[in-house]
């Protein structure tokens, strides 16, 4: 072989093999994608840890598992008793002995027992092997303390995540789940309205530049409109109802269409079971205050997001992901507050787990968006 034809191949094998480029990255890809999908089942997956939903990414599967954050136990013997779909339906309707738990609170966690038991259940349920751990990735909001960072991890390690377990920040997830350009140096905004917390963050260079968490979210929204019609009509509502009129009648900007609904509930009056009839006027009125919470959110965050980057996001758009981006008319209401273009990502409801998951295919690409056990902020 003569000189420089070896020079050529030196020079080939070496841009295969240079640590951090992207042409590293396809090779593995390739060579992780003739692999059973059982391969990473029981050693890499990603957990959304949610307020109201816990959803599971295992990498090469996909979303694998979407269940409510919700655990049923007997109080006389600290056992659960159902989990998830089963436990939700229980909310309102259990007896003395039972008590459905909803074990996370504005986005961190108020029971830590319960959620860790969760977290097993919900692990065992998708992992196909009781022997080994699984490397896992799990979503936190941005503005939580060191300590509720410290919770969730321990968490996760006790229903048996490999250690250390990895931690993203929810609006990263969100972002990276509905295909913002995160590694580039143009600005990305991102709004990410969950069941407890709505997360807001400009992303540039694969960091967070400017963020906001307020804890306003879903449950808000729920516990505005149970409160109207209690005071409203003396009329006192279940949890899933009032979750049904929001997701039937909510709407954060003028219908095209007004929309009129029965609801059934308890007279606080008469203690009898009485029915009315409400408006989505009515709805749109008592989700107002935490709607404008959410809404100064995202101009605290623009305020202090540099002018380079503000820019950017003028022209391509704030994005909304999460399930509250799902409420009737909230695109149009955000556009106009702000002024700036608003988008709704591809399926919201799952854009922090597909986000999560992404950070597990391509993890050496994104390491750096990740925080493990040693990296407490």
């Amino acid at each position: 072989m003569d000189r420089d034809a070896l020079n050529s191949s030196q020079s080939s094998n070496m841009n295969y093999s240079r640590p951090g480029t992207s042409q590293k990255v396809n090779i593995l890809g390739r060579a992780f994608s003739g692999l059973k999908p059982n391969f990473f089942s029981n050693r890499e997956m990603a957990v959304d840890l949610g307020t109201a939903n816990t959803l599971i990414y295992i990498r090469g599967q996909g979303i694998v598992l979407d269940e409510p954050s919700v655990v049923a136990v007997d109080m006389n013997t600290g056992v659960p008793v159902a989990v998830g779909y089963e436990a939700k339906r229980m909310l309102g309707r259990t007896p003395g002995h039972i008590q459905a738990i909803r074990p996370l609170k504005d986005g961190v966690i108020a029971d830590f027992d319960i959620c860790e038991k969760m977290l097993r259940y919900f692990i065992d349920k998708v992992n196909s092997s009781r022997w080994s751990k699984p490397r896992m990735v799990i979503c936190v909001p941005s503005g939580i303390t060191g300590v509720e960072q410290r919770a969730v991890q321990e968490a996760a390690e006790y229903a048996g995540a490999k250690k250390p377990a990895f931690i993203i920040e929810e609006p990263m997830a969100a972002a990276i789940g509905a295909g913002l350009p995160v590694q580039s140096p143009s600005g990305s905004m991102i709004v990410d309205i969950g069941g407890g917390t709505t997360e807001v963050a400009v992303i540039s260079l694969g960091g967070i530049v400017s963020a906001q968490s307020a804890r306003v979210g879903g449950d808000v929204l729920d516990a505005a409109i149970l409160q109207f019609v209690k005071k409203t009509y003396n009329l006192a509502l279940g949890e899933r109802t009032a979750e049904e009129v929001k997701m039937t009648l909510g709407s954060a900007w003028p219908l095209d269409e007004e929309m009129y609904a029965e609801i059934r509930g308890r007279d606080l009056v008469s203690g009898l079971p009485k029915t009315v009839t409400v408006s989505s006027i009515e709805i749109r009125e008592a989700i107002e205050e935490p709607l404008t919470a959410i809404f100064n959110a995202v101009k605290t965050t623009l305020d202090q997001t540099p002018p380079e980057l503000a820019a950017d996001i003028m022209d391509q758009g704030i994005v909304l992901a999460g399930g509250g981006a799902l409420l009737q008319g909230l695109d149009q209401r955000l556009a106009n507050e702000t002024g700036m273009p608003i988008r709704i990502a591809k399926d919201p409801l799952h854009a922090v787990a597909r986000g999560s998951g992404q950070s597990l295919e391509e993890f050496e690409v994104l390491r750096g968006v990740l925080f493990s056990s040693g990296e407490l902020r």
